[in-house]
């Protein structure tokens, strides 16, 4: 009979930010913890290119400085996350505009955040609706020749309430709303509770509508109303960022903090059960506890009835140049839709590790189905937001992801349970939101529902070696 590969408490199957995670959280328990992963690195969707001395991230989805688990996951202690300016830059009839910028957390931070800063530091107090409308919105440092006036309002001297108002308000209000409050909404589409909520339309189209876009990689707005409300919620209270060095950061960070021998890669999972997992490579490995980790698809192929969502495909073009365009670090967004680009920025304005000395790197993303010829579209739409020519733009990748991001359409629980039965559980975006903050939170609970099956800070029983480490001297 084939002897077992591994022995451990717990084997995660799946190495990316969700399963790491929650290997941290077990191991620090003092449970021991094999994560196997198929691929022959670690981190899944969160992965990064390197080509020529730039980094190119696959599909760039944004962080934001207030999601609480990036300070509260163990392993995450180092991780440096690089902000946008604050706010967003928004493109109207050949005019940017600024928009959106936090009341705290904003531009009083340094451009260099440490995770373990952000815990440490005491929080600021929740802004009251009103300091959020007077910092929410203000003018860009960068050049324009008036003001968009779907945001910017009245004329000085005719200035009161209205659209502009009523939107900080609005910010402000979700801002200072609770989680739990925000989750027990009613719920509609996102498009639907826009609609509903009293604001303009031509505030909802010029900034609303744009900026879910981004957040939630939905163009049509078809996400749930209560994931919208927590995206605006993260938004209006801390900053839109992107860790230094790529994606891949992350998670090769969380995986280089684990106890050595703890990350297999190259392995693949063939079938669970509550006591064993069986590999390709290595046959069955005993275990007292599976957690399965993998995207929504792979997961339902090990758990047969296990629900596969809907997924929204994302397309990032990458484009170098020698004479980037002055946006001083926004997140540019097109309020009139006028192309196939959502948003885009020079991410080495933001983060210069990502390209090299001399040269700038424009990543511009692509929300559902991409046009047949993506490049020559997203240029062309790229001069326009920019105003000047990308004639001499060198393109450096395009990556389609077809199933970047899990569709979050209602009705959708957020909290999706994570233990399924007793020694089998699963975790992912897919259980909570589909947002880095989310595939952590979901670790967090999965770890959490393990610890308290098994007994949390009593090792069951001492790992054997794998077959790739020599056994200690007796």
């Amino acid at each position: 009979m084939l002897e077992p590969a591994y022995q451990a408490d717990v084997v995660v199957v799946g190495a990316g930010v969700a399963g790491l995670a929650a290997a941290h959280r077990l191991t620090s328990a003092g449970v021991t913890t094999a994560v196997l992963e198929a691929a022959p690195y670690v981190g899944g969707r969160m992965s990064t290119e390197k080509v020529d001395g730039f980094r190119l991230d696959r599909i760039g989805q944004l962080l934001n400085t207030s999601y609480p688990q990036l300070a509260l996951s163990p392993g995450l202690d180092a991780l440096v996350l690089r902000p946008f300016a604050p706010g967003v830059l928004l493109h109207s009839d050949g005019r940017h505009l600024r928009a959106g910028a936090p009341a705290h957390g904003g531009s009083a931070r340094s451009a260099l955040h440490v995770v373990r800063a952000l815990a440490s530091a005491p929080r600021p107090p929740v802004p009251r609706p009103s300091s959020l409308a007077r910092a929410s919105l203000s003018r860009p440092s960068v050049p324009r020749s008036s003001a968009a006036p779907f945001l910017d309002g009245p004329p000085p001297g005719r200035r009161g309430i209205g659209a502009p108002l009523r939107l900080r308000a609005a910010l402000g209000r979700i801002a200072a709303t609770p989680v739990e409050r925000l989750l027990s909404r009613p719920e509609l589409t996102a498009q639907q509770a826009l609609a509903a909520r009293g604001l303009p339309a031509r505030t909802v189209d010029g900034f609303l509508r744009p900026l879910l876009a981004a957040l939630l990689c939905d163009p049509d707005l078809t996400t749930s109303s209560r994931c919208a409300d927590l995206a605006l919620h993260s938004f209006a209270g801390g900053r839109l960022c992107l860790p230094e060095g790529g994606a891949e950061v992350l998670p090769e960070l969380l995986a280089r903090t684990l106890p050595p021998g703890t990350v297999h890669t190259g392995v693949r999972a063939t079938s669970v059960s509550t006591t064993s997992v069986t590999t390709a490579e290595h046959g069955e490995i005993r275990c007292r506890a599976v957690l399965v980790a993998t995207d929504a698809r792979a997961a339902a192929e090990l758990l047969p009835g296990l629900r596969v969502p809907d997924f929204h495909p994302v397309t990032v073009v990458h484009h170098t140049t020698d004479e980037p365009p002055e946006t001083s670090g926004y997140l540019l967004l097109d309020a009139e839709r006028g192309g196939p680009v959502a948003h885009t920025a020079v991410v080495s304005r933001v983060d210069p590790s990502r390209a090299p000395a001399g040269r700038a790197l424009v990543s511009s993303t692509v929300l559902g189905v991409p046009p047949a010829d993506v490049d020559t579209a997203v240029r062309r739409h790229l001069s326009r937001l920019y105003g000047t020519s990308t004639a001499r733009w060198e393109t450096l990748a395009v990556h389609h992801t077809p199933e970047a991001v899990p569709a979050m359409r209602p009705p959708h629980d957020p909290r999706r349970p994570v233990r399924l039965l007793a020694g089998l559980y699963v975790c992912g975006d897919h259980r909570d939101t589909s947002t880095v903050q989310g595939a952590l939170h979901s670790a967090h609970r999965a770890a959490a529902a393990i610890l308290g099956d098994l007994g949390a800070g009593r090792p069951m029983h001492r790992a054997d070696p794998t077959p790739t480490e020599p056994k200690a001297a007796a």
